[in-house]
């Protein structure tokens, strides 16, 4: 099987720190002989959005992306050529693939083989220190791409690989069993109904918090037990003690870029109680009571995206029906007015990015 490469492409590109997304339609495309050992040339058929790809765009976390960038790390395609000289590729010319944050590791450090592949000190990051899945022709590596099953439709397909990875990992770890409390803050937003579909799958009693009649809706219709609204809701602590009979819940999971959303996760989880980290605010820094958390035996555990086995068992759940995507799809010249979107806190679910417009 083989494939016509163009040489051009259109690609959305931050020039600089904080600068405007341009569409650009004549961005070169790395030839099939250009490619080295390890990499494969994608042809996307879509991408998602997620937040830190507008986090790597304004350059507002600790870490600084690399400029000029090409963000995006959700992107679904086929992979139309391979290194020459790469050996053992799990990945053939033809298979449809998913890029993730995680675009590369070297497999072989102490991180690597305990399965946190995503904190290897080489670590390559689609959309932050490589260029990502805004552009219709994408560099991977075929250790770290994920295949996609037959059954499960590229653009609902393309924010499992990100949010949905990153939520369903933050759950497998979050020291629950079927029957247990679980606190998702943010959980209408893209990160979070994903989540409340994998706490579903997982037997867990969903408390959703969030604001806004779409998103009550979203949660509800997904799957959650209880809705609290953080903007009508005067103690949620309180709140959630009440539903919870008075011992709190046993996990939460924030996805929220909020202080505040870490700070009353101590407070509202039982004794023994698990906050699993998820939102990356950029500045903002995790205040709770050292003497609660001591006394209530709170476990604080950081979750950061997923390794290669988190994200098959992901999209696994999602080819099987059980987690869906909830998205609203546009074209990669909308991408602009979706940054904006996600700045103001109004879009509920995902935005994927049809690479064909």
């Amino acid at each position: 099987m083989s494939f016509t490469i163009p040489h051009s492409q259109q690609v959305a590109i931050v020039a600089s720190e904080g600068a405007a997304i341009e569409i650009k339609q004549n961005h070169p495309v790395k030839g099939a002989a250009e490619l080295a050992p390890g990499e494969c040339l994608v042809k996307m058929d879509c991408t998602g959005v997620c937040h830190t790809d507008l986090h790597a765009a304004l350059g507002d976390w600790p870490l600084h992306a690399k400029t000029p960038l090409i963000g995006g790390h959700e992107g679904v395609g086929v992979i139309v050529a391979i290194g020459a000289n790469t050996e053992r590729s799990p990945v053939k010319v033809g298979d449809r693939v998913g890029i993730k944050w995680l675009a590369d590791s070297c497999l072989n450090c102490e991180h690597c083989r305990k399965g946190l592949e995503q904190t290897c000190l080489e670590a390559k990051l689609s959309g932050f220190d490589v260029d990502g899945t805004f552009a219709q022709y994408v560099v991977s590596y075929v250790r770290h791409v994920t295949p996609i099953p037959d059954n499960l439709d590229s653009f609902a397909a393309a924010s499992i690989l990100c949010a949905g990875v990153t939520t369903y990992r933050a759950i497998k770890y979050s020291q629950t069993q079927p029957g247990n409390w679980i606190v998702l803050p943010g959980a209408g937003g893209g990160l979070g109904h994903l989540a409340v579909q994998y706490a579903v799958v997982r037997g867990l009693k969903i408390i959703a918090i969030d604001t806004g009649e779409d998103k009550r809706k979203l949660c509800k219709d997904l799957g959650a037990d209880v809705w609290i609204d953080f903007k009508e809701t005067k103690d949620i602590v309180k709140a959630i003690r009440d539903v919870t009979g008075g011992e709190g819940a046993h996990s939460a999971v924030v996805t929220t870029a909020s202080a505040a959303g870490y700070q009353q996760a101590v407070e509202y989880l039982r004794p023994g109680g698990t906050l699993m980290a998820v939102g990356l605010p950029g500045k903002e820094e995790l205040r709770a009571s050292i003497f609660f958390t001591v006394f209530k035996a709170i476990s604080i555990l950081g979750s950061y995206v997923g390794n290669r086995q988190d994200a098959v068992e992901a999209i696994d759940i999602a080819a099987q029906g059980k987690v869906e995507c909830r998205y609203q799809l546009k074209g990669l010249s909308d991408l602009k007015d979706v940054y904006e979107g996600l700045q103001r806190g109004d879009i509920a679910g995902r935005i994927v990015l049809d690479m064909s417009k």
